[in-house]
């Protein structure tokens, strides 16, 4: 029972969802089980115990496989830095950056370095679950694909293709997926899987009658809607459009940047009962009843300084901050909250400075190394714990007033107390350091946010125990 890929009709049809699923009910099987994706394109990144990044997902799969994350588990990550670039991380470390046009040469050399890593897990685990990217159908992507059917061929593992029901359509998807791929590749695909359903599934019935007779595949199963999916990580920041701003007492408000990273360390807050969480779009205005504004991470901070006055967010962060309004910024966010961004050799764009936004008295110099690596330490009193993952170095006098020592000092408050930066990542995770600044702002917390999330894995697993054949569908792997 060694691999099974799970390939979907688009982006962000469930796969990643699909896959930790699939881990955590291996898990309950007793099947020692690892996730795996070869190619990944996403800012969402988490640092591995082994010291590299790797997609959000994967480190979500893993914690629902019961076993740590592993630079092997996502051996090629694409973080894109612009519209036509991205930077790309080779085993949890930056290689290079390139162009769309020249990722597509770049990548030839990649295909050895999955199968390794593919192989790697395979020797350690009974199953390893894969997660496809995009969608086999985009043929012109096909010539030295290392993400969908030129992986599953090249390591010999069969496929399930997966549609989104609830973007409609997905009888196309399925059968239009046959008939434009090849033969060849076609026959890799050993059953499909109806994802996202709504209502009645009987009335479906028909539907997935007509896929297994048009395409031959097995029908595998209709998953419904789950809707505990928004209480775990999203991987992709379209995610952000659909999530719900809540009923909280306290406010507080997010702009989703272009080049928006880490999101997920937002996500035990939008969990707290008691916080309303907002994440303002492109084009409009930062509410006015926010009782915090928070900056997140960025792959591209200039890029990001100069989005974020696009929208006019600078003139709304100066009225927030002169109704009496809090401001953190965390990575990126952190960075843009200076007087100043130095970067005199084009690490994060072309050579240069910006002018901050002012609210810190610190200034930050671009580096070409990138600091990435778990930390723990102390805050307000508490134990913090996370990760940093980010290029330059900030200094100056509110760096006096440090947010965090972990254990050295990090980040930086504002002389008022109402503005404050830090690098460190994923630090709400923790119970008892958000009970802490949650206490500080006035907000209790009601919140075990791990076992929250370990509860809602554990539902998942058991919702496709209910709906898919998984009897059938761990017998595909070979």
């Amino acid at each position: 029972m060694p691999g099974l890929m799970i390939q979907g009709t688009g982006s962000n049809v469930g796969k990643s969802l699909l896959v930790a699923g699939l881990c955590r009910a291996a898990r309950h099987r007793g099947i020692s089980v690892a996730p795996f994706k070869p190619q990944n394109m996403s800012n969402n990144a988490a640092v591995t115990p082994d010291g590299g990044e790797i997609g959000r997902a994967q480190a979500l799969q893993a914690l629902a496989a019961g076993i740590p994350a592993s630079v092997e588990m996502n051996p090629v990550l694409l973080k894109p830095e612009s519209e036509r670039g991205a930077q790309i991380i080779v085993r949890g470390r930056a290689a290079t950056r390139v162009s769309a046009t020249g990722y597509a040469t770049f990548k030839a050399g990649l295909l050895e370095v999955v199968l390794e890593s593919y192989a790697r897990l395979l020797s350690r685990h009974d199953l390893v679950l894969v997660e496809g990217a995009g969608s086999p159908a985009e043929v012109n992507l096909r010539a030295g694909d290392i993400a969908n059917m030129g992986f599953a061929r090249a390591a010999d593992v069969p496929v399930v293709l997966a549609g989104d029901i609830d973007r409609g359509g997905v009888i196309a998807q399925l059968v239009g997926t046959q008939a434009v791929i090849a033969p060849e590749d076609a026959a890799m695909i050993r059953g499909f899987i109806v994802n996202r359903f709504r209502g009645d599934p009987r009335l479906f019935d028909d539907g997935r009658d007509f896929i297994a007779r048009r395409t031959g595949w097995p029908d595998l199963g209709l998953v419904p809607w789950f809707g505990q999916a928004s209480l775990l990580p999203a991987e992709d920041a379209l995610d952000l459009r659909r999530a719900s701003e809540g009923t909280g007492q306290f406010h507080i408000a997010c702009p989703i940047l272009s080049r928006i990273a880490n999101f997920d360390d937002l996500d035990p807050l939008a969990a707290e009962p008691d916080i309303r969480l907002t994440m303002v779009p492109p084009g409009r205005a930062l509410p006015g009843d926010a009782d915090l504004v928070i900056l997140p991470g960025s792959k591209s901070t200039r890029g990001d300084l100069a989005f974020l006055r696009a929208q006019g967010w600078d003139i709304d962060l100066m009225a927030h901050h002169r109704r009496g309004g809090r401001i953190l910024g965390i990575c990126g966010g952190y960075q843009m909250l200076g007087r100043a961004i130095h970067d005199p050799e084009g690490h994060d764009g072309a050579p240069g400075s910006d002018a901050g936004l002012g609210f810190l008295d610190v200034e930050t110099v671009m580096a070409p190394e990138k600091r990435l690596m778990r930390i723990s330490g102390r805050a307000l009193g508490v134990p913090v714990e996370g990760y940093e993952i980010h290029m330059g170095r900030t200094t100056g006098p509110d760096c006096g007033w440090p947010f965090a020592h972990i254990p050295e000092a990090d980040g930086a408050v504002s002389a008022d107390g109402r503005v404050a930066g830090t690098y460190l990542h994923g630090l709400f995770a923790g119970d008892a350091f958000r009970a802490a600044w949650l206490g500080q702002l006035g907000i209790g917390s009601a919140l075990a946010y791990a076992p929250e999330v370990e509860g809602v894995l554990d539902d998942l697993a058991r919702h496709l125990e209910i709906h898919l054949d998984l009897d059938r569908l761990f017998a595909l792997a070979r």
